[in-house]
């Protein structure tokens, strides 16, 4: 049992290795390297930012409309920005939200 459970534990790491060896950019770092990657490897660049976690944290999403490929990052007040999420389908919206208040 002791072997099987071992045998499965080194698997699923190797699986994780695995996963995050196809990553080009960064996971975290310093923004600047963080953003330079995104913008080297898949040519994104910046089309939404935000404030998060009462303004401790800048969430910005970096994409390319060409390709589809985005790009959420978070970044710390110490300046570290992480991958929160990838995707392709990029799509930009330019929709009217609805009023305060309005429920449709």
């Amino acid at each position: 049992m002791e072997k099987t459970l071992f045998a499965l534990s080194l698997g699923f790491v190797g699986l994780i290795l695995a996963t995050q060896a196809g990553w080009a950019a960064p996971r975290c770092g310093p923004r600047d390297e963080v953003v330079s990657a995104l913008a080297e490897t898949y040519s994104e660049t910046r089309h939404a930012i935000g404030l998060a976690g009462g303004a401790e944290q800048v969430i910005e999403v970096f994409a390319i409309t060409e390709t589809g490929s985005w790009t959420i990052t978070v970044t710390q007040a110490q300046g570290i920005t992480c991958l929160m999420a990838t995707g392709d389908q990029f799509e930009a919206l330019t929709e009217a939200l609805p009023a305060r208040g309005d429920p449709t």
